[in-house]
């Protein structure tokens, strides 16, 4: 039987080793493979790579050859459809119909929003119906809620627009969806009650994170309930609003579905946005090259609406700091 000196198994005593010196180059452990962070986002990477990054640079192959749907006379035509989608005034009619569109909705949905977020906030009784109810439709797909306006609330004569005109004693019958004049406005309004609840929802967060003792500081300073709102409530919200906008505005000017469905881009392709003039180009012209170059086009303006967005953001940040 073999013994075993359990002393001679530990270290002599000692003094124990001095940590390195302030400076002194840090010493280099050489880990696993599977100790880094990489093992846990490859599958993410993976998919990300696979339906973002190869989609971009093969669409930014198609948008230099002259590509169709079919796959032949993929040609190098190098920047002439990028010429040709500058010199489109249907490109150009989109775009301004898609920044129209953009400009409509963006404010109200920041404004009412935020009238939303401090109703439910400041109402006492069954908060949850208000918040549930404002929020709801958010959650509807958006085919949806383009067939629901389009068959209930916008059919001529016996829709619940017209029925609601009739009900106030005005003329009913307006073209909601096929009159140049209110098209446009139609699908806003749709958008609006569609798409409120989320900016109703960040404005309701931020509200709850403001702390309660300036509003009772305010109060025994004397000050009334537009006062606090003004001075407390607005300021603490200026950063979710700056959110809120570049959130909207990004969103706004990809619309696409519920205009497709409510109006076609019709009447007179008076509300067809950028994003359906790319679906009409590349899917029923059958120019996929061509519609790969407006896309990349309208990509760089988004873009560059983000930076200078960002830009902004920033500059009213470092000012208010000062």
């Amino acid at each position: 039987m073999t013994v075993v000196d359990t002393h001679a198994a530990q270290p002599a005593a000692g003094p124990r080793p001095a940590p390195p010196a302030a400076g002194a180059p840090a010493v280099r452990v050489k880990r696993h493979w599977s100790e880094h962070g990489i093992v846990f986002v490859a599958p993410f990477l993976l998919v990300y790579a696979m339906f973002l990054v190869w989609p971009l640079v093969s669409g930014l192959g198609m948008s230099v050859r002259s590509e169709n749907i079919a796959g032949t006379d993929a040609e190098f035509v190098g920047f002439d459809n990028y010429a040709e989608a500058i010199g489109d005034p249907d490109v150009w009619a989109s775009l301004w119909n898609t920044v129209w569109f953009t400009v409509l909705s963006t404010v109200p949905l920041v404004l009412v929003g935020l009238v939303l977020a401090l109703l439910a906030h400041h109402l006492r009784f069954v908060q949850w119906l208000w918040r549930l109810s404002w929020f709801a439709p958010f959650l509807l797909p958006s085919g949806v809620v383009g067939l629901l306006f389009l068959w209930v609330i916008f059919p001529s004569d016996f829709g619940f627009a017209d029925q609601a005109l009739a009900a106030v004693g005005l003329e009913p019958g307006i073209g909601w969806l096929t009159d140049e004049r209110y098209a446009m406005l139609s699908v806003v309004l749709t958008t609006v009650w569609w798409t409120v609840g989320f900016n109703f929802l960040l404005y309701l967060a931020a509200l709850q994170a403001i702390p309660a003792h300036l509003y009772e500081a305010a109060e025994l300073d004397g000050a009334g309930s537009w006062q606090r709102l003004r001075h407390i409530t607005l300021p603490m919200l200026a950063r979710t609003t700056g959110v809120v906008v570049v959130l909207q505005v990004l969103a706004s000017l990809k619309v696409f579905d519920q205009i497709y469905i409510m109006t076609g881009g019709g009447p007179d392709e008076s509300t067809r946005p950028v994003l359906q003039y790319v679906y009409d180009a590349g899917f029923t012209g059958y120019r996929i090259g061509y519609a790969s170059a407006v896309s990349y086009i309208f990509f760089a303006l988004i873009l560059t609406v983000s930076l200078a967005q960002l830009w902004l953001s920033r500059r009213n940040r470092e000012e208010n700091a000062r």
